[in-house]
């Protein structure tokens, strides 16, 4: 499984029987968590097995997927290696950003698949241009082996049209112009794992999923199906993130355009590559550096913390108004899950709603855990997205089906 972001990319090996899946995750027997967002030409590497062997070390890198080979080395070589023969592995699935209208479910890799992918980078510029050299990497050291993309977008294909279309004109949803959203895998399992803490049928609850990390994303979650999102036509929409704007207002754009001398891909660097948090920090887009300003007196750490959060709970409200009512908030991602002021500062806008969190399991690093308290109207989570588990799933599935066709 590889799972490659705009900051980060992780790898895992999963060992899975013929004839069931577990029903929650189990350790992978090997996995690698590369992350290049610290240092300029660095790629730092942690790989984990499943009895204990970690290797931490750091690569210069060019570009983030330079790393591949050196990673995939490492499955074979040295104190981390798990496999002695390449025929061990099977399948290989990728996250794929954007899958457009054409891919609404897991689909294996093929040359059209690719071209796919590669045109439609033109709305994921940051993500999918990463995913499909994922693939190629894996086909230049692995060979011809099987190959699942597994799409963000396809979740949210269950949008109502008042959700999708855009207040322009109509043509722009005959051309393929439209919300398409994505973190959909990882709002997809979170809502799963949810309903699976809480003893209850996903289908009867209603949940807003908050996906915070260097993207973020939100998901009001109905019957089973995403309903509302807030990332859009790409992953620029919405919430305010570690490098990207959000949602502004579209005449900023064309004032930056007309007066001040800015190209389209000037626009598209500075929504894309230097806004939200480390926009208006000056110092970082990790939430960690953000916060240790803030606990140093730094006032522009603070309104870059403050403006997150305002966008953050006026996204919430928009999403309990699609929903009519709140059955648990969920937060994972890297801030999700690991900021518990964050946690803290989005849950004390909605005391009116009798949504109470207890301070004492906020701050205790929780791990798919309910953190409300115990009266509290609604239900809190803390839980660890497992995309790589998820995407694994679908490979499985598509695997296994492929199988029984060829009987």
């Amino acid at each position: 499984m590889l799972n490659a972001g705009s900051s980060s990319q992780k790898s895992c090996v999963y060992d899975l029987p013929e004839t069931h899946l577990p029903t929650t995750a189990p350790p992978p027997l090997w996995e690698c968590a590369v992350d290049w967002s610290h240092h300029a030409g660095v790629a730092e590497l942690k790989i984990q097995t499943q009895d204990g062997a970690v290797l931490e070390e750091s690569i210069p890198t060019q570009k983030p997927l330079d790393s591949m080979a050196h990673v995939l080395e490492c499955l074979w070589q040295g104190k981390t290696k798990v496999m002695n023969d390449l025929k061990e592995i099977s399948v290989v699935g990728h996250r794929v950003v954007h899958g457009g209208t054409q891919y609404q479910d897991s689909v294996f890799v093929n040359t059209a698949v690719k071209a796919a992918i590669a045109d439609l980078a033109r709305f994921a510029p940051l993500h999918n241009p990463s995913n499909l050299e994922g693939i190629e990497a894996i086909e230049q050291v692995l060979g011809n082996i099987p190959q699942v993309a597994v799409f963000d977008t396809a979740f949210h294909r269950t949008l109502p049209l008042a959700a999708t279309l855009y207040p322009g004109l109509y043509a722009w949803y005959q051309q393929g112009i439209q919300r398409y959203g994505f973190h959909g895998i990882s709002h997809q399992y979170c809502a799963q794992r949810a309903a699976q803490l809480m003893g209850r049928d996903l289908k009867h609850l209603r949940l807003i999923v908050c996906h915070l990390g260097n993207g973020c994303s939100l998901c009001a979650i109905g019957n089973g199906q995403s309903i509302d999102t807030t990332m859009g036509f790409t992953p620029l929409d919405g919430l305010m993130m570690g490098t990207r704007s959000g949602a502004i207002d579209p005449s900023i754009i064309i004032y930056l355009l007309r007066n001040e001398g800015y190209t389209p891909e000037a626009v598209e660097k500075l929504l894309n590559r230097e806004s939200g948090l480390k926009g208006i920090s000056g110092l970082s887009s990790d939430m960690r550096q953000i916060e240790a300003a803030i606990s140093e007196g730094n006032t522009q750490a603070q309104l870059a913390f403050d403006l997150f959060i305002h966008r953050l709970r006026s996204s919430i409200g928009a999403m309990l108004a699609t929903l009519g009512g709140l059955d648990a908030l969920v937060f994972t991602g890297g801030i999700g899950e690991h900021s518990s002021s964050v946690r803290d500062a989005a849950c004390c806008g909605f005391d009116f709603l009798g949504l109470k969190l207890d301070g004492l399991k906020n701050e205790a690093h929780p791990i798919d855990q309910d953190i409300a308290a115990p009266d509290s109207t609604i239900r809190i989570f803390a839980i660890h997205t497992q995309e790589d588990w998820a995407i694994t799933k679908e490979c499985w599935q598509l695997i296994t089906q492929s199988s029984r066709d060829k009987l």
